[in-house]
């Protein structure tokens, strides 16, 4: 099965995921939430990378992003998610502490902002 098939089935897991973030920042899991707002935007933009058959590998969003031409907007929410792929989840991201001691409830909504306006961009390609 082809890519393109499949490209549905990222914007379903990227709107689940959303919704489950939006429920886990209700909660105070803020590292997790912008962890959370990277798959978002990852899948999202993956969605829109398939449908249009490109051919993507890798987990940055900027890249992606750029790979499929869009605009600033776009790649400075991208940059701004990328940050989140490996501090949002693992201790020897900082000098020391867990990850969810340095994440807060504006950097969550932040993510989460910037997780929406790809997920739109998504949604829109497919409807």
């Amino acid at each position: 099965m082809s890519n393109k098939n499949r490209a549905r089935d990222w914007l379903n897991q990227a709107l689940n995921d959303y919704d489950y973030a939006t429920e886990g920042i209700k909660q105070g899991f803020y590292s997790q939430v912008c962890f959370l707002a990277q798959q978002v935007g990852e899948k999202a933009i993956k969605a829109i990378a398939f449908n249009r058959e490109y051919e993507i590998r890798g987990h940055s969003i900027t890249k992606i992003a750029k790979a499929v031409g869009f605009n600033s907007t776009v790649e400075t929410a991208a940059k701004r998610l990328d940050l989140f792929y490996i501090s949002a989840r693992y201790p020897d991201a900082f000098p020391e502490g867990a990850p969810f001691e340095f994440f807060s409830l504006e950097q969550a909504q932040g993510a989460l902002v910037d997780a929406k306006l790809i997920l739109d961009l998504a949604h829109e390609e497919f409807s």
